[in-house]
């Protein structure tokens, strides 16, 4: 197998490539830096390569594989880190000048995870300035673009993570979600992304956009990918003081349980919150319920009252906590910032104590009432989001606020909720497919999303560069 060929492959597959002798990590990471020089000037996915470490993991990944030191499927596989997880050594930027120049002294507990799983790490990826803001020519880096049209945005705020993947500049990638990070992105570049449980996966090393809503998970081509990268990066950590300490099941091998008989709740007076949503992506939604359907799964109307009404929770908690994470800075050198992640750091500044207790003490609420959804369904199904991706010339970020949020709901009640491909628009850009479930229960989701891969073909589709 040609290594320009092995790029095409899941990460699944590449592992069984290396073990049958098909392939070999060396020559597949000097095939990803070749690929990322020719295609990503037009992407701009990612703003840190690192070649030189990539090298040195990719030829170590190889010469235990020859000498019977197996580590697992993620071993001499290329990724990349979204610029917010600190790798020791190398600048971890988050997409601002304001950290220019940070080169942390340790790595981020995910990063040293992959790490140890043998993962080859070709870089750092683009993002929204901080994870916050918006695909803003004024930060410190250009944004990243969508590989199923260039002049088209990715979603945010994994901004880099998702069009890497999608452009098979990388295996998979990790991303953060603080109100639809991971999903959003997954949806506008057409993989698999999936938000884990609050405190499944450490943040330690993270740099943070709101400590109670913040979350960490991976972003892959398939479900599978996304289920073996998350079994590496799971599990407890004393560093991270929201870290759950609760057993790690084996993602991987739940994928092949059936669906039969899951109840699948819908909605459906959710999805025309405001301006509603786009007529394409309903079509594809509805499709895909019939292809759930068909593996033998049943669906159940909900009230969307509840997953509409944490949006606004979700924002101002999230807004608040930015702010105070941001102050010193914000005040001292305000310049540094781009346009966008300036503006609405200072609009966090505006909010009161009382906004926020109010805030939190909604949460409460809400959450009780999104758990109780789960003593009647085994998940949540839903559009990844109401639009495709929008034009940059085109793009107002306004728009986000007349239409439907599906992603909010999972952050301020830290459920797991992961994107899957669902279909394209007539314009050829990508529709995802949510898919939600109670706390810790990632198996299920993750079978739902496999479930509905194995019956489709949107997830084989790359775009053409």
């Amino acid at each position: 197998m040609a290594a320009e060929d092995a790029l095409s492959l899941t990460i699944a597959e590449l592992a069984a490539a290396y073990r049958q002798g098909e392939a070999k990590p060396v020559e597949v990471a000097e095939a990803a830096f070749e690929r990322i020089g020719r295609i990503d000037g037009r992407l701009n996915s990612f703003v840190t390569l690192t070649r030189d470490l990539a090298m040195r993991q990719a030829q170590a990944a190889q010469d235990e594989l020859a000498g019977g030191v197996d580590r697992g499927p993620l071993q001499g596989v290329p990724v990349g880190l979204k610029d917010l997880y600190a790798t020791q050594g190398i600048r971890t930027t988050a997409h601002s000048r304001v950290l220019l120049d940070w080169i942390p002294d340790q790595d981020a507990t995910a990063t040293a995870k992959l790490h140890a799983a043998g993962a080859v790490l070709l870089g750092k990826l683009a993002m929204h300035e901080f994870a916050y803001g918006g695909p803003d020519l004024s930060s410190a880096f250009p944004p990243a673009r969508n590989p199923w049209n260039p002049d088209c945005v990715t979603g945010g705020s994994s901004s880099g993570s998702g069009a890497a993947v999608a452009a098979r500049l990388c295996f998979g990638a990790l991303g953060s979600d603080t109100g639809g990070s991971i999903r959003n992105p997954s949806h506008l570049c057409g993989i698999a992304g999936i938000k884990p449980t609050y405190g499944l996966v450490s943040r330690h090393g993270v740099v943070p956009l709101s400590w109670s809503l913040d979350h960490c998970g991976p972003m892959a081509r398939t479900v599978e990918d996304c289920a073996i990268m998350l079994q590496a990066i799971a599990g407890h950590d004393p560093r991270d003081a929201a870290s759950a300490d609760v057993p790690v099941p084996d993602y991987r091998a739940g994928l092949a349980g059936s669906i039969q008989g899951l109840r699948l709740g819908v909605p459906r007076s959710w999805f025309d919150e405001g301006e509603g949503t786009d007529p394409e992506v309903l079509a594809a939604f509805e499709q895909a319920l019939r292809v759930l359907r068909d593996a033998g799964a049943q669906t159940v109307d909900l009230d969307g009252a509840p997953f509409a009404e944490s949006r606004a929770a979700n924002t101002i908690i999230l807004m608040a906590e930015a702010y105070a994470f941001h102050e010193p800075n914000i005040k001292s050198r305000p310049r540094d910032y781009g346009d966008s992640v300036r503006n609405r750091l200072r609009q966090g500044g505006l909010l009161s104590a009382t906004d926020y207790i109010q805030a939190q003490r909604a949460r409460t609420t809400i959450c009780q009432q999104l758990r109780a959804v789960f003593d009647q369904v085994n998940a949540v199904v839903s559009p990844s989001g109401p639009r495709v991706a929008a034009r940059f010339d085109a793009f107002d970020p306004d728009t986000a606020y007349r239409t439907p949020s599906y992603t909010h709901a999972f952050n301020l009640s830290g459920l797991p909720a992961m994107s899957v491909p669902c279909g394209f628009s007539a314009s050829g850009l990508p529709i995802g497919l949510q898919i939600a479930g109670p706390a810790f229960d990632e198996v299920t989701v993750l079978r739902l999303g496999h479930a509905y891969e194995r019956a489709t073909s949107w997830h084989r589709q790359a775009p053409a560069l």
